[in-house]
């Protein structure tokens, strides 16, 4: 179950404070367990538009073959503010997890984990909402200091912050291509987090569940799939 939050009346005051709170929920811990089911999520909405457009799609693990999906349409009032983007996207991503038929054992958020100025980026602040592992994996850094892996793919540095403290890795996914920015969201660790995303990489710089979630909201969006939970 939910914990019952009223987005769309918080100030962004009370957003930090409730931050805060989540932050106290987060467990940074290896994953146990074996994963049968992996999910991608994504979102796609304009900054000046009320409306979200969310959507998680189910893969099987580890061949990463879609299996089902959610979409759901929501209309959002908190503001547009960088290092909150969460309170705009977490709530329409619960709708789209209440739709869900199939549970998986992981979710890969696109986005951050712990490696976010109050250590509750979406990924964190989803994974406490449903109490599932789930980790961030994001095109850019929103916070941290680190050094630039080497070009091979498969090399990696640590993401820390201004302490010096391991908030996530710098994951080179392709050779002689941006790197990626992955964290722990809740209920797996750095290496855990790192890990289960080379297994997810196939011939794109992104990882198959967070890639094929923003096909989904993208041809949601312009018409092609219909909101709802679809098994393929």
């Amino acid at each position: 179950m939910f914990r019952k939050i009223d987005y769309n009346s918080l100030s962004v005051q009370e957003a930090t404070v409730l931050q805060k709170e989540l932050k106290e929920e987060v467990i940074i811990a290896p994953y146990k367990g074996p994963i049968q089911y992996i999910a991608g999520t994504d979102i796609s909405f304009d900054p000046f538009s009320t409306h979200v457009f969310a959507g998680i799609i189910i893969l099987s693990f580890p061949d990463l073959q879609p299996v089902a999906y959610s979409l759901v349409k929501k209309e959002v009032h908190f503001p547009y503010v960088p290092g909150y983007l969460a309170f705009r996207e977490v709530p329409a991503l619960l709708d789209a997890w209440d739709q869900l038929k199939i549970i998986p054992d992981v979710t890969v958020v696109d986005g951050h984990g712990i490696a976010h100025p109050r250590r509750m980026g979406i990924a964190a602040h989803f994974g406490v909402q449903v109490d599932k592992p789930a980790l961030g994996c994001a095109k850019k850094k929103l916070y941290g200091i680190y050094e630039e892996p080497t070009n091979e793919a498969g090399n990696y540095t640590i993401l820390s912050d201004k302490q010096g403290a391991p908030i996530g890795s710098v994951l080179r996914t392709k050779t002689n291509v941006k790197p990626v920015f992955v964290s722990p969201g809740h209920r797996m660790d750095i290496t855990d987090s790192r890990e289960l995303i080379e297994k997810c990489i196939t011939k794109y710089r992104l990882p198959e569940p967070t890639r094929l979630a923003h096909n989904i909201v993208n041809q949601f969006r312009v018409g092609t799939l219909q909101e709802g939970y679809s098994e393929m």
